[in-house]
């Protein structure tokens, strides 16, 4: 027999099915994400409860509920109220996969406070707890957040690298100082294009001269990503169209990558618009 939708179940059931399988099982996060949309507070009372389990799956899964807890009508007293109940067990939690979630929990909720208890992670020897600060620092833009996140720009790991330089990049565009900025340009030497591409578009956003040379050898290099092709946009700099015209020659039109395609055509309309601009 079928198992009933989610949105049939009871919360007691939703809580049970949130612990079946392993971390990342669809079943289970179909349940919390139906948790997130029942909110109310017999849910935030488990969770709550749940932190304090003896289960370290209980304890992350209790997070995971709180992170997205009512997420359509969260007043700052529910936003504090659930940091309040997740800064204490954060405080003594010793598992790695539920520091991540926590960590990950306060990110969504974005309260200020989760800064000072998240910065002594960002030293932690696991990569997914570091992971994990990253996430939880992603939506702050005070110099103890900020700070934290260009050490952690600097990481052993290749994926907090390169969400940390996304953070400061892209997310943290408002943002424009001489130590982000440096941050950034540490990052154009990188090999993973992925992370070097998040700094040239980062750099590019904030008109960063330094960053146009990087910029036409990723345009002229073998492998081009998206986000070589947006950072071109964002710089404005028009010298840069004939690489993009040469990219989009050589696009076959039977192409699976239509994301690229579409962002490479974008970015060719913007720097032929400024053309005609600057010929008017």
């Amino acid at each position: 027999m079928d198992s009933p939708p989610e949105a049939d179940l009871s919360t007691d059931e939703l809580f049970a099915r949130t612990l079946q399988g392993g971390e990342e099982d669809e079943g289970a996060w179909r349940a919390i994400w139906q948790l997130h949309h029942r909110g109310g507070d017999e849910v935030f009372q488990r969770a709550a409860a749940w932190l304090q389990s003896s289960s370290p799956k209980e304890r992350g899964r209790g997070a995971n509920v709180l992170a997205q807890l009512d997420f359509r009508n969260r007043s700052p007293e529910r936003i504090a109220r659930f940091t309040d109940a997740l800064l204490p067990a954060l405080a003594k939690e010793q598992d790695a996969a539920v520091l991540e979630a926590m960590a990950a929990a306060l990110g969504h909720l974005g309260d200020p406070r989760a800064v000072p208890a998240l910065l002594p992670l960002k030293e932690h020897p696991d990569a997914h707890v570091r992971f994990g600060v990253v996430m939880g620092l992603a939506s702050h833009r005070d110099a103890q957040a900020l700070q934290a996140l260009i050490h952690l720009s600097r990481d052993a790991d290749e994926v907090v690298r390169e969400w940390a330089t996304f953070t400061l990049g892209s997310q943290a565009r408002d943002v424009d100082t001489l130590e982000l900025r440096e941050a950034l340009v540490d990052r154009l030497s990188e090999t993973h294009v992925k992370i070097r591409g998040e700094a040239l578009l980062g750099l590019a956003l904030r008109k960063d001269a330094r960053v146009l040379e990087p910029l036409r050898r990723a345009l002229e290099g073998p492998v081009v990503t998206t986000l070589d092709v947006e950072a071109a946009q964002a710089l404005e700099d028009v010298s840069l169209l004939p690489l993009l015209l040469e990219h989009r020659e050589a696009c076959d039109e039977e192409d699976e990558d239509h994301e690229f395609r579409a962002v490479l055509f974008e970015a060719i309309h913007a720097l032929e618009s400024l053309v005609r601009d600057k010929a008017d």
